[in-house]
């Protein structure tokens, strides 16, 4: 393999293990915040309990995140040199920001949120977290920002063949960012909520009868019910977004070839690049068109009119139906659970079983969801303006390999590590009591007289 296929692997390969984190952390830091709050309104040491837990699940989270974003940075100078250099005037600004105001706030008052429960006052405990919250939020706003000029940029001139920044308001606030970083956004609300509902149910499956697996699995599904229609109607703007500035993308997600007015929605297809056509298609007639354009007979251009200009078709359309089929059974799941809860039963075996088995769906759906993204700009960096193999290293491919191999090998290690933390970390869970004297006694010092007692749950 040459140096560019090598260094687009090594790149893939950092991207997929890195996202899995941020997108669990970005929103299990509100969900930290409102079990916080909840502690501090109800004076339930419960909801403590939950917090102590899942905290430990966020640090181990962040700083997975934190070293496997370290070493995407180096990538931009090893493996893709001409990146920086012909829009480094932009993007290292935005990357700038993002470690200025994000990753500061996360990192300093994460020692706060870990450590000090019992060393400082409860209000800046409390402040720390929704601090922290903020800062997981705000990372993923300059990050979404730098991913969607490069999808979609505009505010720049070039000169001298290097890209220099015209408008910061145009080029942070770009035609796509609005509708990626919601969309982003509720994907971490997703990711988080299954990754709680999930583990909960395992260890509700090893015996654990105690109230916080139960309260946190009750919370994370509602929360997910609530998040999945939204996240479908985001899909949909966001898909009318990338028809009007990327319509190649589109063509490839559809797997349509040919502009067609009433164009079907293929449930199932092999593309064939090489002839330009579908092999064993199940269409829905005017499907596309009505999604896409809200119109039966509405225009979208097929791939025939992007010649060397379209991405590769065939990981962009299975991408995009492993997202969205992921995202119907998120929905199914959730709505079924939250069903059962809200008529106050206890789950059935086989339901906590596909909660547990989905703990770690909003991976699938995420890392779907970026190739079709990423793979979709292609073959661009940034769209129009740099071409993916202009900016490649001139590094000699086995250097590449060998890195790429490492990285690999680290990754499953660090990877299996991780969920099986997480499962011990589960299981012991089932041992621990659940609320212990000392908590139930500042509980009571909190609360009020018509509150129930803390020992009776």
């Amino acid at each position: 393999m040459d140096a560019f296929l090598l260094s687009r692997l090594q790149f893939a390969l950092n991207i997929s293990f890195h996202i899995l984190f941020p997108t669990i952390t970005m929103a299990m830091g509100w969900f930290l915040f409102y079990f916080k709050l909840r502690s501090n309104t109800s004076g339930h040491p419960v909801w403590m309990r939950m917090y102590r837990f899942w905290v430990r699940v966020f640090a181990l989270s962040f700083a997975l995140g934190v070293v496997s974003g370290v070493t995407m940075s180096f990538q931009f100078g090893t493996n893709w040199p001409g990146f920086m250099e012909k829009v480094g005037n932009v993007a290292g600004p935005l990357l700038g920001y993002e470690v200025l105001t994000a990753f500061f706030l996360e990192a300093t008052f994460l020692g706060i949120m870990l450590f000090g429960i019992r060393r400082v006052p409860n209000w800046l405990h409390t402040a720390s977290t929704l601090i922290v919250a903020l800062g997981t939020t705000t990372s993923a706003f300059w990050i979404l920002a730098l991913n969607s000029w490069m999808q979609t940029p505009q505010g720049f001139e070039v000169v001298d063949g290097v890209v220099y920044a015209t408008n910061w308001k145009e080029i942070i606030f770009n035609p796509s960012f609005p509708y990626r970083f919601v969309h982003m956004m509720l994907a971490s609300g997703l990711t988080a909520s299954f990754l709680i509902a999930g583990l909960s149910a395992y260890r509700m499956l090893k015996g654990d009868d105690k109230l916080a697996p139960k309260l946190a699995l009750k919370t994370a599904t509602y929360t997910a019910a609530v998040l999945i229609p939204l996240q479908i109607f985001a899909g949909d703007m966001h898909g009318l977004n990338t028809l009007e500035h990327q319509p190649q993308k589109v063509a490839a997600m559809e797997g349509l070839w040919e502009t067609t007015e009433g164009a079907p929605l293929l449930l199932f297809a092999i593309p064939d690049e090489e002839n330009k056509e579908n092999h064993f298609e199940i269409p829905i007639p005017y499907g596309a068109s009505v999604i896409l354009t809200h119109e039966l007979k509405g225009e979208i251009k097929g791939l025939n009119e992007f010649e060397g200009e379209h991405p590769p078709v065939a990981p962009v359309f299975f991408g995009f139906r492993v997202m969205v089929g992921m995202g119907m059974l998120m929905l199914a799941v959730s709505w079924l659970g939250s069903l059962y809860l809200m008529r106050n039963k206890d789950l059935p075996v086989w339901l906590k079983r596909t909660f547990a088995g989905m703990a770690f769906s909003g991976w699938i759906a995420t890392l779907a969801g970026w190739y079709v993204t990423e793979i979709g700009r292609q073959p661009y960096l940034v769209s129009g303006v740099l071409r993916t193999a202009d900016a490649v290293t001139q590094l000699p491919p086995a250097n590449i390999a060998l890195s790429f191999t490492l990285y690999l090998v680290i990754y499953t290690v660090l990877l299996i590590a991780y969920m099986g933390t997480l499962m011990l970390m589960c299981r012991r869970a089932v041992e621990i009591e659940e609320i212990t004297t000392e908590e139930r006694e500042v509980a009571k010092a909190k609360m009020q007289p018509t509150d129930p007692d803390p020992s009776t749950v």
